[in-house]
């Protein structure tokens, strides 16, 4: 298994029932790999040192993975740049919790709560980090973003 770095593996993040059912490629390419490695180094390791493990629900996709799963079509985890993560079931630590350690003392590009903590998505970037925080919302069948 190859380590990105001290507690997180890239089977972690291109892991994928739909690839495998659909026999689609999903690994990263050596820039999108950099991105994911910074992503951990930056967000998830001091997540792991804080709280424990961490579950990453979805990582990586390719172009043809993010397809056939309804990705959003500029989504960073194209690029290795987002991680899902959802501790429903997996800890004793809940998704607010982590939401709110990233928020409160993590750099990051984007954060968002999906759906009243359902899981979180945060997202790393080597170039620039807004700090956006967002919460993902049903309007009328469609997801809507709002300011957290």
């Amino acid at each position: 298994m190859s380590n990105l770095t001290a507690h997180f593996t890239l089977a972690e993040f291109t892991r994928s029932e739909s690839a495998k059912r659909h026999g689609v490629s999903n690994e990263p390419t050596p820039e999108h790999l950099q991105n994911i490695i910074a992503l951990c180094v930056n967000v998830l390791e001091p997540l792991r040192a804080r709280f424990g493990p961490i579950n990453i629900s979805s990582g990586y996709r390719s172009k043809t993975l993010n397809r056939w799963i309804g990705g959003q079509l500029k989504s960073q985890h194209l690029v290795g740049e987002a991680a899902d993560l959802d501790m429903d079931g997996f800890s004793t630590v809940s998704n607010k919790e982590i939401f709110d350690y990233i928020k409160d003392n993590l750099t990051f590009d984007q954060l968002l709560n999906e759906f009243n903590y359902s899981w979180i998505h945060v997202s790393y970037s080597k170039i620039t980090n807004r700090k956006q925080v967002l919460n993902a919302i049903k309007d009328k069948g469609r997801t809507v973003y709002t300011r957290h």
